[in-house]
């Protein structure tokens, strides 16, 4: 006698993970827009494929690789290589309900954003960060160093 699947529907997983797969998205992409397109495909690539689990955190982990190959492929078209995002367009009107930290973080190089969202947003260890973004511990160590640098000069220009 089989017991009852009690794997969650693509729905239920979609509602859970929307939000981790959007910011992702936004620190990688820099775009609200692009990172609802890379939502929508994310998702759509779970339904298609449709991958086993042998547990919750491997789902999340799959997700969130899946979102950072996604942000990859899409940085690298050409489209997006000229597009000029829509805030520096206009100027680069500030918003006052994006904290000055956030501002921060979206100012740093793509590879540093990243695992600052990664440790302090999502909070995954070094260990697991590297395993994610497919690169050695000792980067990523070196670049949660270099992004708090950064981050400690930025800020205390404004709080000085």
């Amino acid at each position: 006698m089989q017991g009852a699947d009690t794997s969650p529907t693509a729905e239920e997983v979609y509602l859970q993970y929307r939000q981790t797969v959007y910011r992702l998205a936004a620190v990688r992409l820099g775009s609200g827009f692009a990172a609802e397109d890379a939502v929508q495909e994310v998702f759509l690539r779970y339904i298609r494929s449709a991958p086993l689990f042998t547990d919750e955190e491997h789902r999340k982990a799959w997700l969130i690789r899946t979102a950072l190959n996604y942000c990859r492929s899409a940085r690298n078209t050409a489209w997006a290589r000229h597009a000029v995002p829509l805030e520096e367009a206009a100027g680069s009107l500030p918003l006052e309900s994006v904290s000055d930290v956030y501002r921060a973080v979206l100012e740093l190089p793509e590879d540093l954003r990243t695992v600052i969202h990664l440790h302090y947003y999502e909070g995954y260890p070094v260990k697991e960060i590297a395993a994610l973004t497919s690169t050695r511990e000792a980067t990523v160590k070196t670049r949660l160093f270099r992004a708090r640098e950064r981050l400690r000069q930025a800020l205390s220009e404004d709080y000085l």
